[in-house]
């Protein structure tokens, strides 16, 4: 007997439109549409959420708490400020920043040494850099940037490290850590295009 042939993988042009067609049916209400969305983004969600969380149980949880934010946010995403898995990065990357800050008690008011709004024309800094962690690209810009612009840039970007943090842990005073990161992040704009 011969065996059937697996259906093949979507290509990534499809995957796109999948998810952005699941995304508007979560939007809607369609609870099989976010198990759609689910399926989609859940690899790349989790490791987001891995990275910055460093327990995999924990980051099961928190996963678990993205997903809320999705069912509870889907009719807020513009396609015209970011692709869907950006805007889902986004919810992941906040949402571990978030549970690991009070995990630890942080408290919640603003502080003086967070990251300023950036302006609406403006892409988000981590929107640029979960939109294209996996590219090519990205890492050779990454590479031409001094090692203390990339390592403050990762540590705050992809592991959710406040300035304050940061600052303690390169044991470098708090205006210098905030310029390396800017320098760093301009770099980054202009070898990318954005």
């Amino acid at each position: 007997m011969i065996s059937p042939t697996p259906p093949s993988e979507p290509q990534p042009d499809q995957r796109r439109q999948m998810l952005q067609e699941a995304l508007g049916q979560v939007a809607a209400g369609n609870r099989t549409a976010l198990k759609t969305v689910y399926d989609l983004t859940s690899g790349k969600l989790y490791a987001v959420v891995v990275r910055i969380m460093r327990d995999r149980e924990r980051a099961e949880d928190v996963l678990q708490d993205v997903y809320l934010k999705v069912w509870d946010r889907a009719g807020r995403y513009d396609p015209e400020k970011a692709s869907v898995i950006t805007w889902l990065c986004t919810i992941a990357r906040n949402t571990a920043i978030d549970a690991l800050r009070s995990d630890a008690r942080v408290p919640a008011p603003m502080r003086d040494d967070a990251m300023p709004e950036p302006t609406d024309t403006d892409p988000l800094p981590d929107t640029l850099l979960c939109r294209q962690q996996d590219n090519e690209k990205l890492r050779r810009c990454m590479d031409e940037l001094k090692e203390d612009q990339r390592r403050s840039i990762r540590l705050a970007f992809f592991d959710g490290l406040t300035h304050s943090e940061l600052s303690e842990r390169l044991e470098v005073p708090l205006g210098t850590l905030k310029s390396w990161i800017r320098r760093g992040l301009n770099g980054l704009k202009a070898c990318l295009g954005a």
